[in-house]
């Protein structure tokens, strides 16, 4: 039995996205990130809205650092949302000088249309399962046996 698939229509938004942001900012203090709440909620309530937009999260890292992962059905929506009116203001505003942030990044990544799936997310069937072979290597053309 074999748990690959090309088909994640039964699996959760992010499972189908077909691309992925991931962004950190490092603030510079408490007030900033009070500050910086209004125009943030108005960039999410866009982002919300676009089509495109699957799913997203944010994350936080001690002391000051708030960070996003966001998921899109390709890098065309996710690369337009970057071109929106709030998310372009906040760059601007994070960008200005070392005021309000010290820090930050972006990565950017699109999904190979194959992966794995199990149980309700499975859309070939609903049965829990593990592969015979893992993925091959960039160098082979098989991958070796799974050993249980």
């Amino acid at each position: 039995m074999t748990v690959r698939t090309r088909d994640f229509s039964r699996a959760p938004a992010q499972a189908r996205a077909g691309a992925m942001f991931i962004g950190g900012t490092r603030y510079t203090n408490p007030l900033v990130l009070l500050r910086l709440a209004p125009s943030w909620f108005r960039m999410l309530r866009d982002m919300r809205r676009m089509n495109g937009y699957c799913w997203h999260t944010v994350y936080w890292q001690f002391p000051l650092t708030l960070g996003t992962i966001a998921f899109f059905t390709d890098r065309d929506a996710m690369l337009r949302f970057a071109r929106t009116r709030h998310h372009r203001r906040l760059m601007l505003w994070l960008t200005d000088g070392t005021r309000n942030a010290t820090a930050g990044f972006i990565r950017l990544y699109t999904a190979s249309p194959d992966g794995y799936s199990n149980g309700t997310w499975r859309a070939e069937g609903t049965e829990m399962g593990h592969i015979d072979t893992f993925t091959p290597l960039g160098a082979e053309t098989t991958g070796p046996a799974v050993r249980r």
